[in-house]
């Protein structure tokens, strides 16, 4: 599965060599990681690590929107979907139990904007509910990146974060909620300290911003 995605650089998908130094150097840092072919291999794969039952959240993501990962989640009824609980709840008496359970679930699965050859991770977020997850408070992560988002270093992903994705969810923020997105939050991930905590399924296809 693609995306249409307006022709730059950060829009191709990276060689397989590329894939490799990343992932090598990822696993270097502590991620466990998984070189897939596409969205419909990491659907299936994201089934088969996550427990029947467990609570999980789900960053705003179009990898995982397209993917069909984020209606498997929070729909198939097989777990128990954060998002689709704090939607009953009152966010003016509820609003710091929501934020509790969004940032420490059993897992969250998301996206990142770019991964880089040299081992790290960089995520970009306007309200940066996702953050705290994938920083240290879920017990378990689980993030699917496109072959476009594999750079070569930290610099090149800050790039791409503000020239190529910015633009793009801007473009979508636009349509979904009438107003732009912002570049308020950024984390970047170097390693993970704790073993198995961490996976990150990088796609041999393009797919997301």
């Amino acid at each position: 599965m693609t995306t249409s995605i307006p022709a730059t650089p950060f829009a191709d998908p990276a060689l397989a060599q590329r894939l490799e130094r990343a992932a090598t150097a990822l696993t270097a840092h502590g991620f466990t990681v998984e070189i897939l072919d596409d969205a419909a291999a990491a659907r299936t794969r994201v089934k088969e690590l996550i427990p029947e039952g467990a609570s999980v959240f789900t960053g705003a993501s179009e990898t995982l929107r397209l993917s069909g990962i984020d209606e498997d989640i929070n729909s198939s009824g097989r777990y128990e979907s954060v998002k689709e609980r704090s939607r009953t709840m009152d966010r003016a008496t509820q609003l710091t139990e929501i934020w509790r359970m969004i940032a420490c679930p059993d897992v969250i699965v998301g996206s990142v904007a770019a991964v880089t050859e040299t081992g790290s991770l960089v995520a970009a977020s306007a309200g940066g509910s996702q953050l705290a997850g994938y920083s240290g408070s879920a017990a378990r992560v689980i993030w699917i990146a496109g072959a476009q988002k594999v750079v070569s270093d930290l610099s090149t992903a800050l790039r791409r974060v503000e020239d190529h994705c910015l633009p793009l969810e801007n473009e979508r923020a636009m349509k979904v909620y009438g107003q732009p997105s912002a570049l308020n939050r950024l984390l970047i991930l170097n390693a993970e300290p704790h073993p198995g905590r961490g996976t990150v399924l990088l796609l041999r296809e393009t797919i997301g911003f």
